[in-house]
């Protein structure tokens, strides 16, 4: 919330559309923090990363969500999000590489004198490239001046528009490439944007890496093929972005202790106590469903243990289609009644298998490994501790299963031997670790800015 002089408080609403942003996101996302406090919401939309960018906008944002790759539809999706709220009476989209002025608030607030119901109702900042090379200051001043001659926006200058005109013009159009330009050319039969001076910085990492002339000899060919009537799925694939993967069904087992002390992650408990053992396993089972139902792949089945009638559990059960007491044996025994019982109903959508214990585990990584499912009868997504976080089928494999001392660094290895005697193919992902030792637990809070995992 803002307030300055006479100027009505404004409830800011940001969506930033990322894909693998893992490297650099953190430091965006803290930047905003101050942003948040002051009563902005903040959502990020994700197109399908698998690296550390779903666990980073966790912990750092107020609503993360899984979309259709592609800005449009991702800048799209966070905006429908955020429009739920009532409250919410501007919206700002923001690239995960730029990074506003601390008070982005209060100059939009200014601009748009929300007070007044003044004619403009929509807006942008000026954009300064972060980067030595002197012809990026030739490059933004031009960016400048010709949005300014043209009224036209680009995603880099942080555009925002009131609730009203969004709604009016039906958002982002459905394209892969210049959705920004064609955004503004529907604002701007609303009203003229408004230029806030003070400049947003943004990264030059496209201009480093492909060199500064020839991303400028780019971009304007790029544009003009656009204005001349090229589709912009063309223009998208010349530009760089590869074609949105199609996502696959399947379904999503998840096995998961009840929250109680004494029972889940007991290993934990050295640093955290029973108590807060319990509370993290909470925490861990909670993300892992928003992670299942993000992916937005089928029917999710949660496996409870020792049954499913803790508090916790039926808490949960609307956010599932199917709630399970997990059987007795071992964990194996478990895991393949999962795929039994699967199989039997739904012999010929894959299932995908999970714990609670993996913090890195994406939607991203979920949709990656049914694609695995169309090509392979197992795919397996590895541990670094030597077993395996997530075990995909597409028809039963039970020798995959059996004879797995379980709990030990041999489970993958034993798990590669039973499939070459099955005669299935199988193929892996890239290994991600997961939460079982207190070691484990410092790493998770230092890999997401000494944040506490979600209740």
């Amino acid at each position: 919330m803002f307030a300055c002089g006479n100027l009505q408080p404004m409830k800011l609403g940001i969506v930033m559309p990322v894909l693998q942003e893992g490297a650099t996101l953190m430091q965006r996302l803290r930047a905003l923090q101050p942003l948040r406090a002051r009563g902005a919401r903040m959502v990020v939309a994700d197109g399908g990363s698998t690296d550390a960018t779903w666990a980073l906008a966790r912990a750092h944002a107020d609503l993360v969500l899984c979309a259709p790759r592609g800005r449009a539809s991702q800048m799209n999706a966070g905006a429908q999000a955020l429009l739920a709220d009532p409250d919410i009476d501007t919206l700002l989209f923001l690239h995960a590489d730029t990074q506003l002025p601390d008070d982005a608030d209060a100059l939009i607030a200014q601009a748009l004198a929300l007070e007044r119901g003044a004619s403009q109702v929509w807006g942008r900042f000026d954009v300064r490239i972060d980067g030595p090379h002197p012809l990026l200051r030739v490059v933004e001043r031009m960016m400048n001046w010709r949005s300014r001659l043209s009224g036209i926006a680009t995603g880099d200058q942080a555009m925002f528009v009131r609730r009203t005109a969004f709604e009016s013009v039906g958002g982002f159009p459905d394209m892969a490439l210049m959705e920004d330009i064609a955004l503004s050319a529907q604002l701007k039969r609303l009203s003229a944007p408004v230029c806030v001076g003070v400049p947003v910085h943004t990264s030059a990492r496209r201009w480093e890496k492909y060199g500064v002339l020839r991303t400028i000899g780019l971009m304007w060919r790029l544009r003009a093929a656009y204005f001349l009537g090229a589709d912009p799925q063309d223009l998208a694939l010349r530009y760089g972005y590869a074609t949105a993967p199609i996502v696959p069904a399947a379904a999503v087992a998840v096995l998961a202790k009840a929250p109680v002390p004494g029972l889940a992650k007991t290993r934990l408990a050295p640093a955290l106590g029973l108590a807060g053992a319990a509370r993290a396993q909470r925490g861990f089972t909670l993300d892992t469903l928003h992670c299942a139902r993000a992916a937005a792949l089928g029917p999710i089945t949660l496996w409870c243990a020792p049954d499913a009638q803790h508090r916790f559990f039926r808490a949960v059960r609307s956010q599932v289609d199917t709630c399970l007491a997990q059987p007795a044996g071992d964990l194996g025994a478990r895991m393949g009644q999962a795929f039994q019982s699967h199989f039997t109903q739904k012999p010929h959508l894959p299932l995908l298998l999970v714990g609670t214990d993996c913090p890195a585990l994406a939607p991203g990584h979920l949709q990656q490994a049914a694609r695995a499912l169309q090509d392979h009868d197992v795919v397996l997504i590895p541990a670094e501790d030597g077993g395996y976080v997530l075990i995909g089928m597409r028809c039963w494999v039970p020798q995959a299963l059996e004879g797995i001392t379980w709990s030990t660094d041999q489970v993958l290895l034993q798990t590669r031997q039973r499939l070459r005697v099955s005669g299935a193919s199988w193929t892996e992902l890239e290994a991600l670790w997961d939460v079982d030792a207190p070691a484990d637990w410092e790493r998770l809070q230092r890999s997401l800015g000494s944040c506490t995992v979600r209740d």
